[in-house]
C-alpha cells in the first residue's frame, strides 16, 4: 500500500491525461472547469436576467460530473491518501516565503496565513481573496477559459489563441510573484 501515498510519476499521470484528452477530442468535447460556472449560473436560473446564460445546459451536465468528481476525488486523497500534506519546495523559496510573513511555508499545503479560519477574520485576507477571485474569474471569461482548458485543451487542439493564454497566464504569474506579492506582503 506505501505506493497509495507517493505521487503518480510523470510517465503515469502524463498517459492518463493525453487518454481522457484523446477521448474528449473523439467525442468533441472540450475539458475546463471554468466554464462550469456559466452551468451553474444558468441551472440557478442566471438565464432570466441575461444572454449570456441562456443556452442549455444539459449539453454540458457531463462537465459537471468532472467538478464532482474532482471534488470527491479532491476529498479521498486529502483524508485518506495523503501522508504528509506538506509540499516539497525550494530551500530559497521557503525562506523567501518566512521573511513575507509566511511562516508555514514548507510545512503546510496552503499557507495558513491565507487560507485559515482566523483568515477569514482579517480585512486585508478577505480583500485579497475577494480581489483574487474577481481577478481569476474575469481573467478566465476574457481569456475564453481558464488554464486547465486553455493549457490541457486548447494546447491538444493546437489552438494559437490558447498558447497565448497560456503564455500570457505565466507571464500574469510571474509579474504576480515577483512584483505584486512583496508589496501586499
Amino acid at each position: 500500500m506505501y505506493w497509495i501515498y507517493k505521487p503518480w510519476p510523470w510517465y503515469v499521470g502524463g498517459p492518463m491525461i493525453a487518454l481522457i484528452m484523446f477521448l474528449l477530442l473523439m467525442t468533441g468535447k472540450n475539458f475546463g472547469m471554468s466554464a462550469n460556472l456559466r452551468t451553474m449560473c444558468t441551472i440557478c436560473g442566471a438565464g432570466q436576467k441575461t444572454n449570456f446564460f441562456k443556452f442549455d445546459w444539459k449539453l454540458q451536465k457531463w462537465n459537471l460530473i468532472v467538478v464532482l468528481g474532482t471534488i470527491i476525488g479532491g476529498f479521498i486523497a486529502s483524508n485518506y491518501l495523503t501522508v504528509d500534506a506538506t509540499v516539497i519546495i525550494n530551500p530559497n523559496t521557503v525562506s523567501d516565503l518566512k521573511n513575507l510573513g509566511f511562516n508555514s511555508a514548507g510545512e503546510a499545503y496552503l499557507p495558513t496565513k491565507l487560507f485559515q479560519k482566523e483568515a477569514l477574520l482579517s480585512f486585508k485576507s478577505v480583500v485579497i481573496l475577494i480581489i483574487g477571485g474577481l481577478l481569476v474569474g474575469f481573467g478566465a471569461r476574457y481569456a475564453g477559459g481558464c488554464t486547465s482548458g486553455h493549457a490541457i485543451s486548447g494546447l491538444s487542439n493546437l489552438q494559437l489563441p490558447s498558447l497565448i493564454a497560456v503564455i500570457g497566464f505565466f507571464l500574469g504569474g510571474l509579474l504576480m510573484v515577483h512584483l505584486m506579492f512583496p508589496l501586499i506582503f
